[in-house]
């Protein structure tokens, strides 16, 4: 590797883990927000989108630099194209995010809606996984990644357990049919995001054993 190859593909891991950490703090935001919520807290998470989609450009023109201009070969080329995955992936997760926060305004204008416990722990797994998902490419860790792998057969589990939750109350009492669908939609956005984690995991495989194993973890990990 030429050092300006090594300056800029350090430089590139920096703004990737930088975007993560903003994309890891929205979830948060709008999973709180739903949870309690909170109105205010919501529009954050909106005010937000603009910022991430401008450094999602970024980052795919830097890696689109390091294409044309260094020419990688083996694991430099590799990684570059994990980034550009995980700079997709980020923006569909921010763009979740935001999704949740709309719903969360939606339903604000029914209090007596009651969260589904089932929720929180669903969102702490979710963040979780992302977190680890980033900490896994940084420390080219595929242990840590087929980890966050299995971790999405949780989520599942969590949402499973909300929507034949949601769809009791909606047989009881006709009256919540309206927030228990925007709460139904939702969890089906963290639901999402977990899954988008899991791209990233299965890409961090990639970049450190060069086997492509997306749409095939759920058989690769159960052995």
């Amino acid at each position: 590797m030429t050092k300006h190859l090594q300056r800029d593909m350090e430089s590139l891991e920096r703004e990737i883990i930088t975007q993560s950490s903003l994309v890891e703090e929205m979830i948060s935001k709008a999973s709180r927000a739903l949870f309690e919520v909170q109105v205010d807290l919501a529009n954050e998470v909106i005010e937000k989108e603009h910022a991430i989609n401008e450094s999602e450009v970024k980052i795919e023109e830097d890696c689109l630099k390091i294409l044309a201009l260094h020419q990688p070969v083996a694991v430099d080329l590799r990684e570059t194209a994990t980034v550009l995955k995980i700079n997709n992936d980020l923006e569909r997760i921010a763009d979740l995010a935001v999704n949740i926060a709309e719903r969360t305004i939606g339903l604000s204008h029914y209090p007596n809606f009651r969260i589904p416990p089932a929720l929180e722990p669903m969102t702490k797994v979710t963040v979780s996984m992302l977190r680890d998902a980033i900490d896994a490419f940084i420390d080219f860790d595929t242990d840590k990644a087929r980890d966050v792998c299995k971790r999405d057969d949780i989520v599942d589990e969590y949402n499973r357990e909300i929507i034949n939750e949601i769809y009791v109350l909606m047989q009881s009492d006709s009256e919540i049919i309206k927030p228990a669908l925007h709460f139904f939609s939702s969890a089906r956005h963290i639901e999402r995001i977990a899954d988008h984690t899991t791209n990233i995991a299965e890409d961090v495989i990639y970049l450190t054993e060069g086997e492509i194993i997306r749409h095939r973890h759920k058989e690769t990990f159960s052995t």
